[in-house]
């Protein structure tokens, strides 16, 4: 009514849709108001035009809920860590000088394999030149093929060079120091290790949820990051999230 009057400079009668499109216009132009804040007031205009339904003063609706603003859905992340955790982790494995542990936890926070599956991984299994990784250790003894993008890469280059300068010939990725698959109680040391360092529990499966959330935030729809992380669940949950926050 405010708008109405500074704008019009007469008596209010009725409401007219005219009127109604231009004040979501001056909301979005002059206030930059954002879409759930409009939505807001057309919600207000909706029951105010039952009220003048209800009180004869008008016979008709000018606007109804088909009228509001489309709001793209916000997704829940699942991740506890942020980007900035991730990247200070991954610097300071950087820095102790292992190549393979770098590797892998790149592999993990950009890629979003399970620790399973990284772990399982053969030389085989990765081609640098399609930037493409088979992960064949999925759930369900199936199969799927993970996009690798430039972190991964350049990770995998350097672990691979190591690799061939120390003579390494495991059929294996990543391997222990005594030429053997690289196990899960290592990992979890190393994790323990540089967590204490952060001041900030990360554990792997916290990196695979970092993935999630931070390819979806990137623009990757919710099923494309549930292909290439090989988790329905984890499509399921968002979806289940993403409904709660609507409501």
């Amino acid at each position: 009514m405010k708008w109405f009057d500074e704008s019009k400079d007469v008596e209010f009668k009725r409401l007219h849709r005219e009127n109604v499109q231009e004040y979501i216009s001056f909301l979005r132009t002059v206030k930059n108001a954002k879409l759930k804040t409009i939505n807001t007031k057309l919600n207000a205009l909706v029951k105010f035009n039952e009220f003048l339904l209800e009180t004869k003063v008008q016979r008709d609706m000018v606007l109804t809920k088909k009228d509001y603003m489309k709001v793209q859905p916000q997704y829940a992340s699942l991740a506890k860590v942020e980007l900035k955790d991730v990247e200070k982790f991954r610097q300071l494995v950087l820095d102790s000088g292992n190549k393979r542990n770098y590797a892998l936890v790149t592999l993990l926070a950009y890629a979003g394999l399970r620790i399973s599956e990284a772990l399982n991984l053969k030389m085989s299994d990765c081609n640098l030149v399609s930037r493409e990784i088979t992960v064949r250790s999925g759930k369900g003894d199936k199969y799927r093929v993970v996009f690798m993008n430039d972190k991964v890469k350049f990770a995998l280059q350097s672990w691979l060079k190591e690799r061939k300068e120390k003579g390494i010939e495991s059929e294996y990725l990543f391997i222990s120091n005594r030429n053997q698959p690289l196990n899960r109680t290592t990992i979890n040391k190393l994790f323990k290790e540089y967590s204490e360092h952060i001041g900030k529990e990360i554990t792997p499966h916290d990196l695979r949820h970092f993935f999630c959330s931070h390819a979806i935030s990137r623009g990757l729809s919710v099923h494309e990051v549930a292909n290439q992380a090989g988790h329905l669940r984890f499509y399921t949950r968002i979806q289940q999230k993403t409904s709660s926050f609507k409501k």
